[in-house]
């Protein structure tokens, strides 16, 4: 066998896509046994005893040595019903993030004039705008969200005139910041992007108790993006989008065969019907949960605290958030620190809405933390 030689690597290297340079792996940061995992914006609860059998018995039906459903048609109907619209127009993913990828795949064309295709979205959000539009080498622009982590619908507007792109999204709730969006700034950026696949991403929907249906029933070019994996199904890795016709099909197109599992697709079946309830359940005491400790948070020194729209707490620290961070891992807790991205997030912490004793423990440790010596 013949060694590799760096000459061979530097050939190999030269026909990476270029914008990958920029980029990282996704890589989670490890969280040690026995320490409270409020980092990923996860459901605090695992499905009762008597929901893991019934969802087993479901998965023990699929019939192994058959491929899934290529259409997961099952699901796709489940979701047309409860959104109102055709099974056609239901794209699922493994995950949003495959979703949006797929999103990018089919429209990436330069719009007349440009050389190449863009996607736009506000800053911070959720990193795998930016990552997937990078990696399929597309532009990516964003534009920084106001004081209070609302749209700056003026700077949007400005940017998508400017930047003609290709698509924009708009998640809220939104993450990191939990913050709700003013409906009234979403539709003048709609407006605005008439010639754009404006997506609104409903993730963290569940735990605000609103959807976009509206926005997407009166204008043509307005799609929804939701998910199972924040309301208790991480795991299944189940999502999917709500297109117009025509997106919708140029998307299927790219869509791999069979991206999801037929055990994916009977998980997500049963728990969207037979176990509904009890993911509900769930959603309400997260919400509980979330309005009870806020204040607590708030009443803590120098601490800020946003109010939140979705399953996690954004708060601003008195000094620099990795110390925090650091402190509360110490003490057995661990949240997401955004110091990494300098200015105005270098203070900022996202904090997961726990179990009650979880999120007790977590106000101990953040009292601890800020207690600290600098």
């Amino acid at each position: 066998m013949l060694a590799t030689t760096m000459h061979d690597t530097d050939r190999l290297a030269a026909l990476l896509r270029p914008s990958l340079a920029e980029l990282s792996p996704y890589v989670p940061a490890h969280v040690p046994e026995g320490v409270a995992h409020l980092d990923a914006n996860e459901s605090p609860w695992s499905l009762s005893d008597d929901a893991r059998r019934s969802l087993a018995d479901a998965i023990a039906r699929v019939e192994m040595n058959r491929y899934p459903d290529v259409r997961a048609t099952a699901l796709r109907e489940i979701v047309a019903a409860e959104n109102g619209v055709h099974p056609d127009r239901v794209v699922p993913g493994c995950g949003s993030d495959e979703v949006i990828a797929m999103l990018m795949t089919a429209l990436a064309n330069p719009p007349a004039g440009r050389s190449e295709a863009s996607v736009l979205f506000p800053a911070p959000t959720f990193v795998m705008y930016r990552q997937s539009a990078r990696s399929l080498g597309l532009r990516a622009r964003s534009v920084p969200l106001d004081d209070a982590f609302d749209l700056d619908a003026d700077a949007l507007v400005a940017a998508v005139r400017d930047e003609r792109p290709n698509v924009v999204f708009l998640a809220s709730p939104n993450n990191p910041t939990g913050t709700l969006f003013a409906r009234d700034r979403i539709a003048a950026v709609i407006e605005a992007a008439r010639d754009s696949l404006v997506v609104l991403d409903e993730a963290y929907a569940a735990f605000a108790g609103v959807t976009y249906r509206a926005e997407r029933d009166a204008n043509p070019h307005v799609a929804q993006l939701q998910t199972i994996s924040k309301i208790g199904l991480a795991a299944l890795r189940v999502g999917w989008a709500i297109l117009p016709v025509g997106v919708a099909r140029a998307v299927d197109t790219v869509r791999l065969p069979y991206n999801l599992s037929a055990t994916s697709q009977a998980a997500a079946v049963h728990c969207l019907t037979t176990l509904r309830p009890e993911l509900d359940a769930a959603v309400r005491r997260i919400v509980a949960e979330r309005d009870r400790v806020a204040p607590l948070l708030a009443a803590l020194e120098d601490v800020r605290v946003w109010p939140s729209a979705a399953n996690f707490w954004w708060i601003r620290v008195p000094r620099d958030a990795a110390a925090v961070h650091a402190g509360m891992l110490r003490r057995g807790v661990a949240v997401r620190s955004f110091h990494t991205h300098g200015g105005a997030l270098a203070r900022q912490l996202r904090i997961t809405v726990g179990t009650p004793e979880e999120n007790d423990r977590m106000l101990a440790a953040l009292r601890g933390a800020l207690a600290d010596e600098p």
